[in-house]
């Protein structure tokens, strides 16, 4: 029982970390976006951007009201000693991190409306990524992504004709057509291949790589530069005013495809890229992970 409320208490945490501390490395980036802004409009909302980041940090409260439909991320060794309990401490942290922090309720059924807990009264929300993996711990991620940025997502099914140069241009179509309704600057996650749930998956998991980090595939990491470059071009600009980058980094992802397909899934984050990390041994220890 303990170290189920270990769990508990540390996604908890997590929750509020999300909501309300901007991680390092995408405040950087922020930072160096505006320090190669132009337009003074641009520079005026990167300015308002820090100072929402600094008031959320500083009074532990959310950096938007839009706190999002909470996910985890979780990477669970064969030996860290709970598994199918894991969904059940998720949940109850959910609607306690929905009243301690506070999150907005999000979670809108057709039939039943808000149960205002961010729970989902058939039991698919929070939503939970699951990868099995050596050892004896476990990794969260939690995630509060808010619905503009989700809005502008896209999936593509292309035909394969059109090969990789036609699925990035796909990708660039969607920045295009996003526009600023999805607040940016962008952080940009690709999945290519697959099928239509498989690439928006890995696009989704894409978002969560340190800014900066390459594909380990010099080929693939080329592509991702060419995408950032090709984004940075275009006139949107910080919140759509122009005068400044676009996009803060492009990752992707790549799974085999059915000869007949080319699946292509886009997933952009608003500038507020919020998550928060955290390892759990099987003792019982935490570590938080800064990033």
């Amino acid at each position: 029982m303990e170290l189920e409320k270990i769990i508990e208490d540390t996604a908890v945490q997590l929750l509020r970390i999300s909501a309300t501390r901007l991680p390092v490395n995408v405040i950087n980036a922020l930072e160096q976006i505006k320090e190669t802004a132009t337009g003074q409009s641009a520079l005026l909302q990167l300015g308002n951007i820090t100072t929402d980041i600094g008031i959320a940090r500083e009074k532990s409260k959310p950096m938007c009201q839009d706190t999002g439909i909470i996910s985890f991320k979780l990477e669970v060794g064969d030996d860290f000693p709970l598994k199918s309990k894991l969904k059940d401490i998720l949940i109850n942290a959910t609607r306690r991190a929905t009243k301690e922090i506070p999150l907005r309720p999000n979670t809108v059924d057709f039939f039943e409306g808000n149960p205002k807990d961010n729970v989902d009264v058939r039991g698919h929300i929070p939503y939970y990524y699951i990868d099995l993996v050596p050892g004896d711990k476990l990794k969260i991620l939690a995630t509060t992504k808010g619905g503009g940025s989700s809005n502008v997502a896209a999936l593509g099914m292309l035909k394969p004709g059109v090969g990789l140069e036609g699925a990035l241009q796909f990708v660039i179509d969607t920045i295009i057509k996003a526009g600023p309704q999805g607040c940016p600057p962008y952080r940009v996650g690709i999945g290519i291949g697959g099928g239509e749930d498989i690439c928006m998956t890995l696009a989704k998991k894409a978002i969560f790589k340190q800014i900066g980090e390459r594909h380990p595939d010099p080929r693939v990491a080329k592509l991702e530069l060419a995408v950032m470059d090709a984004a940075n071009e275009l006139p949107i600009g910080a919140m759509g005013v122009s005068g400044s980058k676009t996009v803060m980094d492009v990752n992707i992802e790549l799974a085999s495809r059915h000869p007949a397909s080319l699946p292509v899934g886009v997933v952009l984050s608003c500038w507020a890229l919020r998550y928060g990390k955290a390892v759990i041994g099987a003792d019982g220890t935490v570590d938080i992970i800064e990033s």
